[in-house]
């Protein structure tokens, strides 16, 4: 992985945070609109994440692939992979 762990992990571990503040605010039956907001955060949080680690895949993984056959088949990784993230 040629993206910035520091980063994603930093990422990654607020959102777990936030996940568990979200789970106890659901516990304690707090205000739904209260709740849907702090899991709007979390997605944030993971979509840069994941915006974080595509991002270095293409500068690094597709940029350096120097076969034609191989570059191909990392662009069409990533086109799945847009796919997913557009439904």
């Amino acid at each position: 992985m040629q993206a910035d762990a520091k980063k994603v992990l930093r990422y990654l571990k607020t959102a777990r945070g936030q996940i568990d503040g979200i789970m106890k605010m659901i516990e304690d039956d707090r205000y739904c609109i209260d709740i849907s907001t702090q899991l709007m955060a979390t997605q944030g949080l993971l979509n840069r994440a994941n915006k974080e680690i595509l991002s270095e895949h293409m500068r690094h993984c597709i940029n350096e692939a120097t076969q034609e056959e191989v570059r191909e088949e990392k662009i069409e990784e990533m086109i799945k992979i847009i796919d997913k993230l557009v439904k």
